[in-house]
Order: C-alpha cells, then structure tokens, then sequence
C-alpha cells in the first residue's frame, strides 16, 4: 500500500510529539482508523474519547493488530512509547489531519449533504468519478464532527477527487464541517423534515443546508433540487459567495434535468440533460428517487472543474480530446459506470429470503416521510402476491412526531396490503389506517420481527423501513433467518 503519512508528517500537522524519539522518523501510515475492530496492520490509530467508549483503552489491541503509529492525549501503559503521538486533544488531532490533507490534496473534492439521499448519491458520486479517475470517498454514513475529518485524513495523496458527505442534526453543524472540506462542487439532494424536532421548520432545514453552498470558491457550482423547499435559501447563499446555481430535477428549465423517465422494478431508464449534453441513462435500481439521485451525481460530473479537466493527481485520467469535447465523454463514461450501481444494505436491496419465496426490500437504515414515501413508490413497482410494509418510529420531530407519522396513512394505505408498525409515533399511524391493512402494532422491533416472520407468504415482498433508533434491523435479520 501507499504512503499516506509519515511520521514527521503526522507531529508536523497534529503539533504533537512522539515517545522517545520525538519526530517519528521511520514510522510510516498506510491508514487511519478509529476502531479496533476494522483496524489494518500500518494504520494510524486515534484514540478519542467519547461519552461511551474511550479509545486510550484499546491501544493494546491497536498495536497487537499492526498499528504503526497511535494518536493520543493521556497517558498509558506504554509510557515513552515511540510508536505514541503526543497531543492535546485526539478529536482536534483528527481535524488537523483533516485540514492538511485538504490542503495537500490537488484533486477536485466534492460534498453532499440533504434531507435523503445524502449516501446514496455519494455512493453514485464514487461510482461516476470513478469511471474518470481515482476516486476517495466517505465510508458508510461519516458525515459528522469525526467522520468528515476521517474521511479527509484517509484521502490518497494521488487520488483525482474525493466525495465527502456532509449531515446535521442541530442548527450551525454543515458550516465548520464545509470549511474544513471546502468542496470544488457542492449538491444538495433533498429538504426534508428530518430533524425538524431540533430545526423548527423546512425552511431553517434549508437554510443550514445552503451553508454549504457558501463554503464553494466563487465561480464553483452548486447542483439543488429544482422542487424542494428553500430555494431562497438556495439563492441567497449562492450570491453571498458568488456561486452558479445549478438546478437539478425534472424541470424543463432547470440546468441538470432528466426526461423520459421510466420506472419499472427493474430499475429506470431516462435521458439526462447537463451541461448541453444529453446522455442515456440506465439505472438497475428502482425508485424515481434513485433516478433523481443519479442525475445530480451526472451533474456534478458535467460541473466546470470536473469533466474535461479531472484533477491534477496523479490518479486522475487524462482527457485526449481536451477539455472542449471531453464533457460529452465523461458524461457517458459516468452514465455507463451508474448501470453497475446496486443499493448498499440497508439502503434499498432488494434481496430473497425464507427460501426464496419471499423478497425482502431492506430499508431498514433510517426513515424520513419524504424516505418512506420514495420506498413506498418502489414497492408498487415490484411484482408481488401482497406488499407487506413493516414500519419503526421515525426520530428526531419534535413535537411535529404525531402529524408527520399521520401524513403517511394514505400512501401506506394505496401501497400496501397489510402493514405492521412499532414504536409509540407509528401507534398513531397504525391506529389511522384501514382495519383491513392493519397486521400489528407493538411497542418495539423485537416483539415485532417475530410477528412478521410468521405472517409472510409465498410471493410477498415485505418493505422494512424505520429510523436506526427504531432498531428495524432486528426485522430484516429475523426475515433472513426465517426465524418464527
């Protein structure tokens, strides 16, 4: 593997010091890690320390795996260790990483951020970019105070673009998280009222949202929905940090736009339109929202700065026709490279369980209204004896929780011939659909896996969909095993 850092390198950007020796000559970093259990031998590992874990107490087994180096700010049993990089604080340790390996990196970096959809398009983003060159991008959902600067702190020194995903919870996260990436492109996928308990309103969810926007350089590109809430929001950063707006959906006028859309439960075909070019597009994953999502990674593909002029690293492909003609191949290199996307778990696969006789849709990762609406419109799509929908708790609404649950009950009723609920919140939902839809409520995902597993039938597809709290994995692993 490849030199990602050395030891000079890490005290020089951490300000730390190392045991012993004090300047870390000779050790050298392949990876980072903040977990012991997917550490690899040569990875740098940080010790932060949290409210539930602290990783100073598992520097033993760091170094037992192969650790080269550990990143810490108390002491331990391994005193003057030469292999310990002094400092004062782990999690600000971290963010120095991340800050100067943005700064080093001569790549294009793109962020993400949105209600919905926020991983996935990343995932297309990987996929797409990578069809063009090198591609470094986000593991999983680390879009946080400790995943973003991770993501960075990882990032190859010849890669040609790295995709960073950017989340909030709370007013005043994305703009630090947006400073220290500070994207060459940013999208924003969806507004939606995720978070609405701590935001208040779609439009202050907006309004955080566009902070990324105003972390782009002027003259960058920004790709947004054309039909979400907050296009003011939209605007006003956009002019504050003179950026084009690119507006992304189905609109005719909008600058990135697809037409001819069509669904099936074999997934979507449609013809998207950026930058003056028009490329065919084939998704093997079904939902409109997938389609949507592919667009807006299509979009940053066609963005300037992106196609036609990939990067400088060394990772990065050169173009043979120059960057006048090459926005049209890079586009349909991308569009080709999406035909191979396939849902992550937890986020939309489709896959066969008791025996093959029934297909599991697992969206069991998280849930918004806007989310469970879009599975909603994928399960119509597949061919099934009964829709089975099985629903958990949507978090983090506040005191809107009642009528957001309750804004589901007509889309649940049309989509779904039998539906089963937990949590308090999906009480009131179950409560307001048909009798004749109603399989069972219980107050959570354990008591209910069971229920559900016996209920299903030969030729069902059954729709698994909650917020993580929820725990609706218990269902999806309880589906997998047969269990009864």
């Amino acid at each position: 593997m490849s030199v990602l850092w050395t030891g000079r390198e890490l005290a020089e950007a951490t300000g730390g010091r190392f045991g012993a020796s004090g300047d870390g000559a000779g050790i050298v970093v392949t990876g980072v890690s903040i977990d012991t259990r997917t550490l690899q031998p040569g990875d740098l590992f940080i010790a932060l320390a949290g409210e539930n874990s602290d990783g100073h107490g598992h520097l033993a087994v760091a170094f037992e795996k192969g650790a080269a180096a550990a990143l810490v700010h108390r002491e331990s049993a391994f005193g003057d260790d030469p292999r310990l990089l002094s400092v004062a604080d782990t999690m600000r340790g971290l963010w120095d990483l991340g800050r100067v390996a943005r700064a080093r990196f001569d790549g294009r970096v793109v962020a993400v951020t949105g209600s919905v959809g926020k991983t996935t398009t990343k995932e297309m983003l990987r996929v797409a970019l990578g069809a063009l060159g090198e591609t470094h991008a986000a593991v999983a959902s680390y879009n946080n105070h400790w995943g973003v600067p991770l993501t960075l702190a990882r990032l190859p020194r010849g890669a040609a673009f790295c995709v960073s995903e950017i989340g909030m919870n709370h007013p005043g996260e994305i703009a630090p998280l947006a400073e220290l990436v500070r994207p060459d492109v940013a999208v924003i996928t969806t507004i939606g009222s995720a978070h609405l308990g701590h935001m208040g309103s779609l439009e202050a969810i907006a309004r955080e949202k566009a902070s990324l926007i105003e972390a782009l350089a002027p003259g960058s590109v920004a790709v947004v929905p054309d039909d979400a809430v907050g296009q003011e929001a939209f605007s006003d950063a956009a002019r504050r940090a003179s950026v084009t707006l690119w507006h992304c959906g189905l609109a005719a006028g909008s600058e990135v736009r697809l037409s001819g859309l069509t669904l099936s439960g074999e997934g979507s075909r449609f013809v998207a339109h950026v930058a003056g070019h028009a490329v065919p597009v084939t998704i093997h994953a079904p939902g409109e929202h997938l389609a949507r999502n592919a667009l807006a990674a299509l979009g940053v593909v066609g963005a300037p700065g992106i196609a036609g002029t990939v990067g400088t690293g060394s990772g990065a492909r050169t173009s043979e026709s120059g960057p006048a003609g090459s926005v049209g191949s890079d586009l349909a290199r991308a569009a080709e490279a999406l035909s191979g996307f396939v849902p992550g778990a937890g986020r939309g696969a489709a896959v066969p369980v008791h025996g093959g006789r029934v297909m599991l849709l697992d969206e069991s990762y998280n849930a918004s209204v806007l989310s469970i609406r879009a599975a909603l419109g994928v399960l119509t799509l597949l061919p099934a004896r009964r829709r089975v929908v099985v629903l958990g708790d949507i978090r983090e609404l506040g005191e809107f929780a009642r009528d957001e649950h309750l804004s589901l009950a007509r889309p649940v009723s049309e989509a779904a011939d039998l539906v089963f609920c937990c949590g308090p919140h999906m009480k009131d939902l179950f409560d307001a659909l048909p009798s004749s839809r109603r399989g069972a409520w219980t107050a959570d995902s354990a008591v209910l896996a069971p229920l559900v597993s016996r209920s299903i039938e030969e030729g069902d597809v059954v729709l698994v969909k909650g917020s993580l709290g929820s725990r609706m994995k218990v269902v999806v692993d309880a589906l997998k095993a047969g269990r009864v």
